[in-house]
C-alpha cells in the first residue's frame, strides 16, 4: 500500500518505508528528522514541468499526463514495484503546501495505473 504525506508531517511508524520523491531536499529539514529511507530524486517531475505546473490546480491533469511521460522507462518505477513486493506500507513524502494535487498524488495514481 502506498501512502502520501508532508515531509513536514511526524514521522509514524505506519509510514513503513519512506520514500523522498522531491528533487530537491526539503528547506529547513534535518535528515535526522525527516526519516527517510530512501531519496529517489530521478521519479520527481523534470524542473521545467514543475516549473510550469506551479501548484495551478486547473493544470492537473494535463501535468500528471506530462509526468506520466517523463516517468516512461524511468528506473526508478521499478525500483518502487520492488520495494513494493518487499514492503507492505510505502510512504513518498513531498514537500508542495498543495495537499490534493503535488507530484506524490500524481506519482501514487501512475504506479497503481501501471502495476
Amino acid at each position: 500500500m502506498i501512502t502520501v504525506k508532508r515531509i513536514y508531517e511526524k514521522p509514524d511508524k505506519d509510514d513503513g518505508f519512506r520514500i523522498l520523491v522531491e528533487r530537491l531536499w526539503p528547506r529547513g529539514i534535518s535528515r535526522e528528522r525527516a526519516h527517510i529511507d530512501l531519496w529517489l530524486k530521478d521519479v520527481a517531475p523534470s524542473p521545467e514541468l514543475r516549473k510550469w505546473f506551479n501548484h495551478e490546480d486547473e493544470k492537473w491533469e494535463e501535468f500528471v499526463r506530462r509526468y506520466y511521460l517523463e516517468l516512461t522507462g524511468n528506473a526508478g518505477i521499478e525500483r518502487i514495484k520492488t520495494l513494493m513486493k518487499e514492503n507492505n506500507n510505502i510512504t513518498f513524502v513531498y514537500s508542495s503546501r498543495n495537499v490534493e494535487h503535488n507530484n506524490a498524488v500524481a506519482l501514487k495514481d501512475i504506479i497503481y495505473g501501471i502495476k
